[in-house]
């Protein structure tokens, strides 16, 4: 039987925080390919470029960042990048009411809070590593994971109705005001934190910001898992914005039914979130990442066959189902795994490493699927990434991806071998 026991207050309201943001932008699921489409009427090439040179712009704002995350007290970056959130995305409905809004400032708007992003992840990542015992890493990250599936499941079909009520930014609004809610209640976080020391072993250099890859490159099964994951993540997330053209213009479902599409099968995240520290201590974690993480890569290409009305509703919800309930299970395993492997005076870069690399392969690979969409179609381009994805498990780690953590030579609590926030997509 798995033992439960309480992570703190601190952790308390660190995670109350995470969740007033994850329902906010659960809110927001979708807000910017669809506000192209409805608003401004933009094709197939103009939403893929949305979701693709706005977070690889601010993949490229974020190199620069991480060495200044890794040496500065968590907590004021994740309350500034919070901020930083709030205020670009509340740019948006101003603009719309005044007439002015345009395709420029979304593609502006989406790299700022893709840069705010990945330096608040990386922040808070290094701050739960300090904050909670190394045991229960595995529990506080499934505990991110499940809030980030269940704010998915509720937001997007409150979110579609607000549209069909009151126009196509209110979902923003919403999610602007969640971060600003999300930075006071990290202020409430009562906790003393020391500034990390700076030693001739963790200097601020130009080339800092590289030192995460170098860490994730030379970790075999870091390497492993990493390559394994920017592939996966970048193909399934390339189908979104086709599926928005696909749903929304040319199958003509209303964005209710669109919303709905991605919001129930949500539910499946509850699901495996909860089983992940379950399924671990009886199988272990090698067996999770190479049957998990083959499983959520099996699933994809059954969204080529969507079709119009209530079957091709019911194909996408249960091709997300699918997806989703392995995703969720396996995330949070990945993410501890990542902590425990990370020295203290690393974890900023290193998160900060991965997420701009997930960031472009995501910008790549959908800048991509725009293009063959536009040549061919939006079903072409979503069978291609389909069947690519196919091939992602032979880059999964083969023998086991877990030997043996000693303490940590910074001085940082040590893990243990037998045992990030949520992301989903």
């Amino acid at each position: 039987m798995v033992r439960r026991r309480p992570l703190g207050r601190d952790f308390g309201w660190l995670w109350a925080a995470y969740a007033v943001s994850a329902y906010g932008s659960g809110l927001g699921f979708g807000a910017f390919p669809l506000i192209a489409v409805v608003a401004l009427h933009a094709g197939p090439a103009e939403v893929s470029a949305l979701s693709a040179v706005g977070p690889a712009v601010g993949a490229l704002i974020a190199v620069p960042l991480a060495p200044w995350v890794e040496f500065r007290r968590k907590r004021p970056v994740m309350i500034a990048m919070d901020l930083t959130r709030f205020a670009a995305l509340a740019t948006i409905p101003v603009a719309y009411a005044l007439g002015w809004l345009g395709f420029v400032q979304l593609l502006m708007v989406s790299a700022l809070v893709a840069a705010a992003k990945i330096a608040f992840n990386a922040a808070s990542g290094a701050y739960l590593k300090a904050l909670v015992r190394p045991d229960d890493l595995l529990v506080a990250n499934a505990r991110f994971e499940s809030t980030n599936w269940s704010s998915i499941a509720v937001g997007p079909p409150l979110g579609g109705a607000s549209i069909g009520l009151f126009g196509p930014v209110t979902t923003v609004v919403a999610d602007a005001l969640s971060h600003l809610f999300s930075a006071l209640g990290i202020t409430a976080i009562r906790g003393r934190e020391e500034a990390p020391p700076r030693t001739a072993t963790t200097p601020v250099r130009a080339g800092g910001a590289l030192d995460g890859w170098r860490h994730i490159l030379g970790h075999p099964g870091l390497r492993a898992l990493y390559l394994n994951q920017v592939l996966v993540a970048g193909l399934i997330m390339a189908t979104e914005p086709l599926l928005a053209v696909l749903l929304l213009r040319q199958l003509g479902f209303p964005p209710w039914q669109y919303g709905l599409a991605f919001a129930a099968p949500c539910l499946g995240g509850l699901i495996g979130s909860r089983l992940a520290r379950r399924v671990v201590a009886r199988f272990g974690r090698h067996a999770v990442f190479r049957t998990v993480g083959t499983l959520r890569a099996s699933w994809l290409i059954g969204l080529a066959f969507v079709r119009p009305g209530v079957v091709g509703l019911v194909t996408v919800m249960a091709v997300e189902l699918a997806i989703i309930v392995n995703m969720s299970l396996y995330t949070p395993v990945l993410a501890t795994y990542r902590l425990e492997h990370t020295p203290q005076h690393l974890v900023a870069r290193t998160l900060s490493a991965w997420s701009i690399g997930q960031q472009a392969a995501i910008a790549v690979l959908t800048a991509l699927g725009g293009l063959l969409a536009d040549v061919t179609s939006p079903r072409t381009a979503i069978t291609a990434a389909g069947l690519c994805v196919l091939a992602t498990p032979l880059l999964l780690p083969r023998r086991d991806a877990d030997p043996a953590v000693s303490p940590a030579a910074d001085g940082s609590r040590g893990c243990v071998p037998t045992r990030e926030w949520g992301s989903g997509r």
